[in-house]
């Protein structure tokens, strides 16, 4: 991609009504557009990030036996009135609509009925189960106040997973799999030093359920640590009952803000027995399946990345989610030699597949320079009448600000080991 091409731009000042740090720098560097309150476009460099997201979470839930859907939007009331989660004083985060015939119908917020329901056609015997299925799908959620830039949003992606067991010792085993996967997918997204996997109240699915708790100031919930175990748990479960049955001890936690960003919940038989969705055991029995269901905002993590890991300067990707691997700053001004050296470059970069965001623009060094530490691309090549003079050329660490003048010579062998 080259700069001059891209038809966004980075910006000095945010929106003034917009006081959430993810979304101030987001939109500054031309990641993201806001539409309205809770509302947000992804523009080219945010739809990298998301996309990237979105292929760690992929892999990792392919990993662990995940068959991966599409699932509608549009939801049949009926499904859910069987389940009781149709009445707006169940689900207080409806957005519904209306048919010109006068049907209503739902806008998803989740799919647990509609799943269940489908899997009626394909669940018969204890040889069909366990299924594990997932979606990445754009939800709804009617939020009273949207905040937090896009950690909270009226519209979003989310990756929801449905497990269907035989009985609650094979969830049990599935469930541990996917909280070491979601672990996994966290460590990957650069977040994973700061996120504690935290006992937490279950709400209206189950008595509690396991959240996944990045620390910033930024956060909305408040959690209690043990360093010596590495397990939280939420203010809202904070109780001598809760931290006995965990074996944790008040004395030994501390207090910290932190942002959700992602959940999983046991949910027993509910919805299989709503929805009527039974298979036969061995033994020719009749039986509900155990289920659960997982769940993880991308625009949630992608916010809580900027939250975690920018400075003064903008933000800071890790490389693994990051729009493009390095950004290749040219120095040329009206100097031919260094244009076509760093033209050179971006060619030998691209060609060992390696993603360049070239700036190639006709614009001041310090402006590059500014522009460049904005948008937070994890590697910085400069190419200047100073590096060519030296034979190479200059690669930043966005992270670190360290700098190393990488022989011409060494260039292809520097990259393909990063």
């Amino acid at each position: 991609m080259r700069q001059s091409q891209l038809f966004t731009r980075t910006r000095k000042e945010a929106p003034t009504d917009e006081i959430s740090k993810n979304a101030q720098l987001l939109i500054r560097a031309g990641f993201i557009y806001k539409e309205m309150a809770g509302v947000y476009t992804l523009l080219p460099l945010g739809f990298r990030v998301i996309k990237n997201i979105e292929r760690i979470i992929r892999e990792e839930m392919n990993a662990i036996g995940g068959q991966e859907v599409l699932m509608t939007t549009l939801q049949d009331p009926k499904l859910w009135e069987k389940s009781g989660r149709w009445d707006d004083s169940v689900i207080d985060v409806w957005f519904k609509t209306t048919l010109r015939q006068g049907t209503e119908l739902g806008i998803a917020n989740t799919h647990e009925e509609a799943l269940t329901n489908i899997l009626r056609e394909y669940i018969s015997s204890h040889r069909d189960i366990p299924a594990y299925i997932y979606q990445i799908q754009t939800k709804f959620r009617n939020e009273l106040r949207a905040k937090s830039g896009i950690m909270r949003t009226r519209e979003f992606q989310m990756k929801d997973l449905y497990s269907f067991n035989a009985d609650e010792a094979g969830f049990r085993a599935f469930y541990e799999q996917c909280a070491q996967a979601y672990m996994r997918i966290f460590a990957r997204a650069g977040i994973g030093d700061v996120t504690y996997r935290t006992f937490a109240s279950g709400g209206s699915f189950s008595p509690f359920s396991d959240e996944f708790q990045t620390l910033t100031e930024a956060g909305e919930d408040t959690i209690y640590i043990d360093d010596a175990s590495g397990r939280a748990v939420n203010k809202e479960v904070y109780t001598d009952d809760v931290l006995a049955e965990l074996g944790l001890s008040k004395d030994a936690m501390r207090e910290a803000r932190s942002i959700e960003v992602g959940n999983i919940f046991p949910l027993g038989t509910r919805f299989p027995e709503a929805l009527g969705l039974m298979y036969t055991d061995e033994s020719g029995e009749k039986k509900f399946p155990y289920m659960g269901s997982y769940g993880i905002g991308l625009g949630r993590l992608m916010g809580t990345i900027v939250e975690v890991l920018s400075d003064d300067k903008g933000l800071v990707w890790p490389h693994e989610v990051a729009p493009f691997a390095v950004h290749l700053v040219s120095l040329a001004g009206n100097n031919s030699d260094v244009a076509a050296e760093a033209e050179n470059t971006y060619n030998a970069l691209t060609e060992r597949g390696i993603e360049v965001l070239f700036d190639d623009r006709d614009a001041r060094a310090g402006e590059k320079f500014a522009d460049a530490d904005l948008i937070g691309i994890p590697t910085r090549v400069v190419v200047s009448e100073k590096t060519i003079a030296a034979g190479g050329i200059e690669v930043t660490d966005r992270k670190t600000g360290s700098t190393e003048l990488v022989p011409e010579s060494a260039v292809p062998d520097y990259f393909s080991n990063d």
